[in-house]
This record gives C-alpha cells, structure tokens and sequence, in this order.
C-alpha cells in the first residue's frame, strides 16, 4: 500500500519531468499503434529502447492524458488496491481523461486486473514492460482477446539516419554495425552506458526477479552469448561451462535472457518439433552495439556481427526464423503460417573461397522449400543471377535495410 500524500508528490514530480517538447526521432512503430479500438495497447521491448519516448509520441497524438511511472522507486509499494487513490489524484492534476498511459507496468503484481477495469469503463489504456513473458502470461489470463501487442527494439538503421543526419551509405552503414541502435549511446556514445545497461537488466530483469543466488554466474553466460552470437550452443554445453547443477538451469537462464529482450535464440529448422528442441541452437543479441561494447576484438567478430543485424531486421518482420543445415547450410529461412516464405544467406563479402559455398547452401534450401528466389545479404556487392530456373539477389545490407518495413 502507498500513503495518498505520496502517490500525489509522485505523481506531480513525474508529470513536470514527462516533457512533451523534445519528442526525439519519430519511432517507425508509432504509425503502426491503433489506438481508436477499444484494446489495450501493450508496448514490450528492452530496456532504454525508447519505449517512454514512443510513449511521448503517442501522448502527443491524444492531446489529454494521465501518467505514471512504476519504476520510480517512491512507487515501490504501489498496489493494484491502491488505484483508486491514484485515479482520484490523476482528475486532481490531469482533469478528466479517457487515456492512462503506464510505464513499466509488470512491476506492479495483478497490473492486469487494473487495465481490465479500465477497459470495462470504457477507457484507453497504453501500458510498457520490459518483460516478455510476464507481460504475455498475465495479458492470457485476464485479456484474453482485448489486447493489442506491440515489440520495440532499438533505433533502426533508418532511424538512426534521422538521430545522427548521416546519409545513407557504407559508412554510416558501418557506422551502425558498430554503435548499434541504443538512442543514449548514439546520443553520447559512452560505453559505460551500455555496460550499466547489462548490468541493470541482469540484476532487476534476471536475478532479482527470478530470485536467482549466483548473478557472476548469470553475468557471465550472458556475456559469453552476447559475444558469441551466430555460433551454435547447446544447453548442455552450456552446463559444462559454467558448473551448473542441471540442464533446466541453463534452459531456464537463457529464457530469462530472451524474456528481457537481451537475447534470441534460433532453432535448427526441422518438421519435427521434438528435433527441434533437441538440435544445437543459435543465439543472437538485441543490440551489435551492446556486443560490441563487451567484445574483446569487435573486428574478429565483424562478419558474425553483420549476421546478427540481418537476423534483427527480419525479427521485427518475423516471429519464426530458424537456421537451415543439410548438405550445406542456409543463415535464415523464415516461416511465415505453415510456409518457408523466404531464404537468407549473409556474407560479409563473397569471393572465390567462399562463393560457391554460400550459393549452394542458399540453393539447397531454395529447393527443399520450393522457393523461387533467394537472397544474399552482403557488405557491397550487389548482383541478381540464375541458377536452375532460381533468381539469387544479391543485396548490399544498407540498402537491404532501408526497404524493410
């Protein structure tokens, strides 16, 4: 429970820091966010993504609107019993309103049962959380149907175009692989933003919510994945390496890193589930910047890098990518129903060693798909050939990005 007296300083302080003027780089998202039906709207994705200053945005499209923060520590206590209180003191500061927007909201235990009331009163309701699953279990039990979900993700490559007024082009293409697309690290471009960053997540996402005893152990994994990203891992082998008791503990530890938008893991495409499960995964970070910024020697890792951007785009696209791998092997293939729509292999640059390679594990998955035309995605080169009645694009990544929606 919280005092009235409190709630209505916090609420007083967080309006006159809520500023409306500087709205920052229009979010891509924000067109994409209906907010005329009569759903609530949940807004996921990773810490310092910017998922307040897409708030900001959206404020600004509705004119009035209440507000609260449920990561301001004086809200702590906050109970869902506690919003009536709450809702008296936002028609004291805001007057009457039909929006709530609320930041951070999984904080709060039962939270749903408060945007349920809302809902039922016929009210607009915009809620954030950095928390994947929790944000998916508790909307399945009480919202089943009544909830529109949206992901945010660090600045795009576009995006970033806008914060930095740099052209577009190879370099502030590699200017991007390298800083990735955090807005403060773009703004400021201090490290140690990025690496308190890591920690803030694996302390208050990962150990403190999970109630987890050794966080250098959970620091070091996330570390190891981070800086091994399109590598195949098992979780096996991550037991071994990091001493732990069981393989459910390495299982559960790497979806807690997926539920705080650290990291994604990519199955080995198989028609059987079980396989699935059981074959050797890929691991691949939200941010090449926050890699970066934990990486010994970036420019080793630069192709594996250039990877991991591809599989970001297509992720904001797409919810089932896997990795494909017979005779040769394929980097993305998507999975759009029950259809392979698409075929993506990323090569940092193509020549005479490793040509052939990549464009008969391209075609291999082409045919096994039935696809008529695959894509390379490179650093430069930009060709269109074909083989065997099969067209092959191959793209330079900076244009490739820019046609992404």
């Amino acid at each position: 429970m919280i005092l009235k007296n409190t709630l209505k300083s916090i609420v007083s302080s967080q309006r006159a820091e809520f500023s409306l003027e500087d709205l920052g780089v229009k979010r891509e998202k924000l067109n994409a966010i209906d907010l005329d039906i009569p759903y609530a709207v949940i807004l996921s994705g990773i810490r310092r993504c910017g998922k307040s200053t897409l708030l900001r945005q959206l404020i600004k499209k509705t004119g009035k609107y209440n507000y609260f923060n449920f990561e301001d520590p004086r809200a702590l206590n906050f109970e869902v019993s506690d919003f009536e209180k709450l809702n008296t003191i936002f028609r004291e500061e805001y007057g009457h309103c039909e929006y709530y927007f609320f930041d951070e909201v999984q904080n709060v235990k039962k939270w749903e049962l408060l945007v349920r009331v809302l809902l039922d009163k016929k009210k607009k309701v915009i809620v954030t959380g950095s928390n994947a699953s929790l944000l998916t279990k508790e909307l399945g039990t009480k919202l089943t149907g009544r909830h529109l979900s949206y992901e945010l993700f660090p600045f795009s490559y576009r995006e970033m175009l806008k914060l930095t007024n740099k052209n577009a082009g190879e370099d502030s293409f590699k200017y991007y692989l390298m800083k990735g697309g955090f807005p403060e690290y773009l703004k400021y471009e201090k490290t140690e933003i990025l690496q308190e960053l890591l920690n803030d997540i694996i302390v208050r996402d990962v150990v403190v919510r999970h109630k987890l005893r050794n966080p250098k152990i959970i620091k070091e994994m996330a570390l190891y994945l981070l800086t091994n990203v399109g590598k195949e891992f098992s979780y096996n082998s991550l037991k071994k390496l990091f001493n732990l008791g069981s393989t459910n503990s390495a299982t559960a530890f790497v979806s807690y890193f997926e539920d705080s938008y650290l990291l994604f893991t990519v199955s080995k495409f198989d028609y059987s589930l079980k396989k699935q499960l059981v074959n050797p995964k890929k691991v691949y970070s939200i941010d090449t910047g926050l890699s970066r910024a934990h990486s010994v020697s970036f420019s080793s890792d630069i192709g594996r890098m250039f990877e991991n951007l591809v599989f970001l785009h297509l992720r904001k696209k797409y919810r089932e990518i896997f990795y494909f791998k017979e005779k040769g092997e394929c980097d993305f293939i998507v999975k759009e129903g029950v259809k392979i729509t698409k075929a993506i292999q990323v090569c940092y640059g193509l020549d005479e060693d490793n040509k052939k390679r990549e464009i008969n594990g391209l075609i291999e998955a082409m045919d096994k798909f039935k696809l008529k035309e695959g894509l390379i995605v490179s650093y430069k080169q930009e060709d269109e050939f074909k083989i065997d009645n099969k067209t092959v694009v191959v793209k330079p990544m900076w244009k490739w990005l820019l046609e992404q929606n």
